[in-house]
């Protein structure tokens, strides 16, 4: 992601507008990242069965807003991702925000953020989640246009599961299978510390951006 970006930069914390310009805040590019993700949408759903992958559309926000972050897209992408699936629902859009996949091609479960967004209920099976974002998706292409004259088909969903291969003995090969072991003791962990930059967002129930820390909406003020 950060091919061709100066020591300088990389050495850069927080949110800044490129090449070397001056600081901006999280809302402020959260806000644009926004503006610029509902355009790459739009243009994703011209291609009939088209999809982005997360690690594309983080790229592609920061070359088209000139606003950088060293910051994983992990920890930035979904504050992007959520409060533009409510505005799409409010002003009328199909789901575009279901045309994000992962490396895998899944939306994994940042697709209950669509749902709830759409006022659904958020899917706990991996498998009917995608299916379900397969056919939000082709909403998105008989909107755009890009779909066939009858309508189309939802994409084939792909395996949700890794399945491992039977291993292949013989007689001479075969081993005698092994006693069972003795059940471990559960391990137990300290749970996991979450940094504030990395908690759920509070989003501002009129415009639905982020809300900073202030507690005040710099959109509504």
């Amino acid at each position: 992601m950060l091919d061709g970006v100066s020591e300088y930069q990389q050495e850069r914390k927080g949110f800044w507008h490129a090449p070397d310009g001056p600081m901006t805040t999280e809302a402020i590019a959260l806000e644009n990242w926004a503006r610029a993700a509902h355009d790459v949408l739009e243009e994703t759903a011209t291609s009939y069965h088209g999809v982005i992958r997360e690690s594309e559309l983080a790229e592609r926000l920061q070359d088209d807003t000139g606003i950088r972050t060293t910051r994983p897209p992990d920890r930035w992408l979904p504050k992007v991702l959520q409060p533009l699936a409510h505005l799409h629902f409010r002003d009328g859009y199909p789901p575009l925000t279901a045309l994000v996949v992962d490396g895998h091609g899944w939306v994994g479960e940042r697709y209950d953020d669509v749902l709830r967004a759409n006022e659904e209920n958020p899917i706990s099976d991996p498998a009917a989640r995608e299916r379900h974002a397969s056919r939000s998706r082709l909403a998105c292409y008989q909107w755009a246009g890009s779909a066939p004259e009858d309508g189309g088909l939802p994409a084939e969903v792909l395996s949700t599961t890794r399945s491992r291969a039977p291993r292949s003995t013989t007689a001479a090969g075969a081993r005698a299978p092994k006693a069972p072991r003795a059940p471990r003791e559960p391990k137990v962990t300290a749970p996991k510390r979450v940094a504030a930059s990395d908690r759920p967002i509070t989003v501002c129930p009129n415009c639905f951006m982020a809300i900073p820390a202030t507690g005040l909406c710099d959109n509504c003020d």
